[in-house]
C-alpha cells in the first residue's frame, strides 16, 4: 500500500460523505420548515408537522433493510461497488424529491411518492457510511486509524453545512415563492452529486486487508454467528444520533413551528455548530488514538446528555444569544466527540470478513430508532413549555448508549490484522505501524 493511500480513501469518504448528506438533511430541513404544507395541508398544524417529521423518520427505517442488502454486496464484491451504488441512487432519488407534485395538484399521489422517494435514500444511507468507514479503517495506519477513518464523519458534517446553508437564501424568500418553487431548488442541486461523486470514487483502490480476505459466500450468516453480541452493542451505541435528528429537525421546527422564532438565525446555529465539528472531530479522533475509542466516545454521550437540557430551554424563552453558544457546544464539540469516534469504536469490533455487515446492520438499526426521535418527541407534546420532557428523553438515550459502548473492548492498540479477533491481543505492547503517513 503506498502512503498516499490512506489519504485518497480518507478524501474520498469525506467527499462522497458530504455530498450524499447533504442530499439526506436538506430533506430533514424541508421536513422542518416547508413539507406540512406542501404535502400535508389538510391536516391541523400540529398534525401535518408530526406527519412531514414522519415521513423524515421513514428514511431511517428503509435503513435496516438496506444495511442486509449492501453489506452483503460489500463484504462479498467489495467496498468500492458500495460507494458508487450509493451516491447514484441518493442522486437520482433526492433530485427526483425536487421533481414531485404537491398536495394541491395531484391530492395524496403527493405523500405517497415522497415516502416512496425517501424510502429510497434511506436505502443509500445505509451503505454509505459502512462502506466509507471501512475502506478508510482499513486503508488508514495502525495508530491513526481514529483519525482517519473520522473523515467520513467530517463529511457529514460538511453536508449538514451544504444543506442548511442552501436553506438559507432560500427559507428567506417570501412564504408563498418558498411553498411553490423556493424548496424545490436545494434538491434539484444534487444533480452535481452524481457527477463528482462517481468521478472521485469510481478511482479509489479496493482495500488490501479485503483483497486477502477469505469471502464469506453469505457474510451476514458468518456475523451472526461470530459476532451477534458485537451487533446488538453498536445497535444500542448508535441511538446516540437521536442527539442529531433532535438538533437538526425537532429542535428547528420547535423553534420555528412552536415559539415562533425566525427560520434565519435557527439555521445559522446548524450552520456555525457543524463549521466548529469539522474542527472537532479530527481533534477529538487524535485524541481517541492516544487515550483510546472509549473514554472519548463515553464522554460525548454523557456530556451530550447534559447540555440538551439548557439548549431547549434557552429555544423555549426565545434567547437567540443563548441557544447560539448552548447549540453551538452541544452539536459543534460534545457530540462531535461522538461522531469522531464512533467509526473506529464499531469498525474494530469486526473482523474484515463481515465487517461492512457488522456496521451497517448495527449502526442503520440504531440509526432508525433515532430517525424516529423527532416524531416520537414531536408526540409528547407540541406546547412551549415541553422541552423539559423532550430533554428527559434524549438524554435517557445518551445515558443508555454510553453504557453500550462501555461494555465494548478496548481496541485503540490491537493491530488491523487482529481486530475482530476472539483471542485479545496483548494490547499493552503499541501495534506495529505497517506504514507511515503524516497526519
Amino acid at each position: 500500500m503506498t502512503a498516499s493511500m490512506p489519504r485518497k480513501a480518507a478524501l474520498a469518504a469525506w467527499i462522497g460523505s458530504a455530498l450524499e448528506y447533504y442530499d439526506f438533511f436538506i430533506y430533514g430541513t424541508a421536513a422542518a420548515l416547508v413539507f406540512n404544507k406542501v404535502f400535508f395541508p389538510a391536516s391541523s398544524p400540529a398534525t401535518g408537522t408530526l406527519l412531514a417529521l414522519a415521513t423524515f423518520g421513514v428514511g431511517y427505517a428503509a435503513r435496516p433493510v438496506g444495511a442486509f442488502i449492501l453489506g452483503h454486496v460489500g463484504d462479498r464484491f467489495g467496498r468500492k461497488r458500495v460507494l458508487v451504488f450509493t451516491l447514484l441512487l441518493m442522486g437520482f432519488s433526492t433530485f427526483a424529491v425536487g421533481c414531485l407534485p404537491t398536495y394541491a395538484t395531484v391530492g395524496v399521489l403527493a405523500p405517497i411518492l415522497l415516502v416512496v422517494l425517501r424510502l429510497m435514500q434511506g436505502l443509500s444511507a445505509a451503505g454509505e457510511q459502512a462502506g466509507a468507514n471501512s475502506m478508510s479503517l482499513e486503508h488508514a495506519p495502525e495508530r491513526q486509524r481514529a483519525y482517519f477513518t473520522s473523515f467520513t464523519l467530517s463529511g457529514t458534517q460538511a453536508g449538514q453545512i451544504l444543506a442548511t446553508a442552501i436553506f438559507l437564501p432560500v427559507a428567506a424568500l417570501p412564504q408563498a415563492d418558498l411553498l411553490t418553487w423556493g424548496w424545490r431548488i436545494p434538491f434539484w442541486c444534487s444533480a452535481a452529486v452524481v457527477v463528482v461523486g462517481f468521478v472521485i470514487r469510481r478511482k479509489l483502490d479496493e482495500t488490501p486487508v479485503f483483497a486477502r480476505t477469505d469471502v464469506a459466500k453469505l457474510p451476514v450468516a458468518v456475523l451472526f454467528r461470530t459476532h451477534w453480541a458485537d451487533v446488538l452493542r453498536v445497535i444500542v451505541a448508535a441511538t446516540i444520533a437521536s442527539v442529531s435528528t433532535i438538533f437538526t429537525v425537532f429542535a428547528l421546527s420547535y423553534a420555528v413551528n412552536t415559539i415562533g422564532l425566525a427560520r434565519t438565525p435557527m439555521l445559522w446555529v446548524g450552520v456555525l455548530a457543524n463549521i466548529v465539528a469539522l474542527a472537532a472531530i479530527p481533534l477529538l479522533a487524535r485524541l481517541a488514538d492516544r487515550v483510546g475509542r472509549k473514554p472519548v466516545f463515553i464522554t460525548g454521550c454523557l456530556a451530550c446528555g447534559v447540555l440538551i437540557f439548557p439548549y431547549l430551554w434557552s429555544i423555549s424563552i426565545g434567547s437567540y444569544a443563548l441557544l447560539f453558544v448552548l447549540g453551538i457546544v452541544l452539536f459543534g464539540v460534545a457530540y462531535s466527540g461522538v461522531n469522531g469516534v464512533w467509526p473506529s469504536l464499531y469498525g474494530e469490533m469486526f473482523s474484515a470478513r463481515v465487517r461492512l455487515s457488522g456496521m451497517a446492520i448495527g449502526t442503520q438499526i440504531g440509526f432508525a430508532v433515532a430517525g424516529f426521535a423527532p416524531s416520537v418527541v414531536a408526540a409528547i407534546g407540541s406546547g412551549k413549555s415541553d422541552w423539559l420532557g423532550v430533554s428527559i428523553f434524549t438524554a435517557a438515550v445518551c445515558v443508555v448508549a454510553a453504557t453500550a459502548a462501555a461494555t465494548a473492548r478496548e481496541t485503540y492498540r490491537v493491530p488491523t490484522a487482529e481486530l475482530g479477533s476472539k483471542t485479545p491481543a496483548d494490547t499493552t505492547k503499541p501495534a506495529v505501524v505497517t506504514s507511515t503517513v503524516d497526519g
